[in-house]
């Protein structure tokens, strides 16, 4: 069965160097220089309508982020209505902030979506466009719900070097995220038949902030230290967009990823992620 990665970003494309050469495909608006061996071919859902050739025997990753411009998302129902044949299973990679602000309680695959941003409910839209091609084509669904992605290349280091304020760690969220490798290998057991269809949660289990991340990657690099502000000088200060993202507060339960899915993190510390990271860029 050849497995199809559409999207070769930061995620798609390493997921894609981790798949067998010879039973793997990537689709993308751009065609990366190093694939290391794996075939990409140009798909641009924002505007390429051209059918698609696929295989009689597949699945199908999508890393694709929805459009800003729009209230669901239409890159993925333009790609939904073009697989034909169906694949056997669709691999979705969402986002943790479908939940909205849970005012720091724990957060199951069970809780409904509550979004409070216009780019999560874009995700619950999506999640719905595909429960519906599912209900039509028996495609089977899983839907990966995605915290902060980390790892070489977004560590925030430029924020850092430049001393961008953060939030007091006394006020900051509990964090959710997850290293990118990490992120990888559920996407791998999320392709695998054997394991059940459905929605997962991921995550390292590391629960500090974001605030401690920051600090944590200026210590390792032997960097000073950002400055911190009070909550509500953040809020005078930061964009909208950053608060937006700071304003949630959620603790995001695991269980399922790593006794269903069989996905125990590598980095569940998620200092040895960050030194990891830094290593493979050669800064330490």
């Amino acid at each position: 069965m050849t497995s199809i990665v559409v999207g070769t970003g930061y995620t798609g494309l390493r997921l894609l160097k981790r798949l067998p050469a010879k039973s793997s495909l990537g689709l993308s608006r751009s065609i990366p220089a190093d694939t290391d061996g794996r075939p990409v071919q140009t798909l641009d859902l924002d505007g390429d309508a051209a059918p698609l050739d696929l295989p009689a025997d597949y699945s199908l990753v999508y890393t694709v982020p929805p459009a800003r411009d729009a209230g669901n998302d239409y890159r993925l129902e333009r790609l939904l209505a073009r697989l034909n044949p169906p694949p056997r299973r669709i691999v979705y990679l969402s986002t943790t902030g479908v939940y909205g602000d849970r005012a720091g309680e724990l957060v199951t695959e069970t809780d409904p979506p509550a979004p409070k941003t216009e780019r999560a409910a874009r995700r619950v839209a999506a999640e719905t466009a595909l429960r519906t091609f599912a209900a039509a084509t028996g495609t089977e669904i899983t839907i990966l719900r995605v915290p902060g992605i980390y790892g070489p290349d977004r560590l925030m280091i430029e924020r850092v070097r430049d001393k961008e304020p953060l939030i007091a760690e006394s006020e900051a969220n509990p964090g959710n995220r997850i290293h990118v490798d990490d992120l990888v290998s559920a996407c791998l057991a999320a392709l695998d038949p054997e394991t059940p269809a459905g929605i997962y949660n991921l995550g390292d289990g590391d629960t500090r902030s974001s605030t401690w991340f920051a600090k944590t990657v200026a210590r390792l690099l032997g960097l000073a230290p950002p400055p911190e502000v009070s909550r509500d000088e953040a809020k005078k200060t930061f964009s909208p967009r950053r608060m937006s993202f700071l304003g949630e507060s959620r603790v995001i339960d695991t269980t399922k990823m790593r006794e269903v899915l069989g996905v125990t993190p590598q980095y569940a510390d998620a200092e040895d992620g960050i030194h990891a990271s830094l290593v493979e860029m050669k800064l330490l």
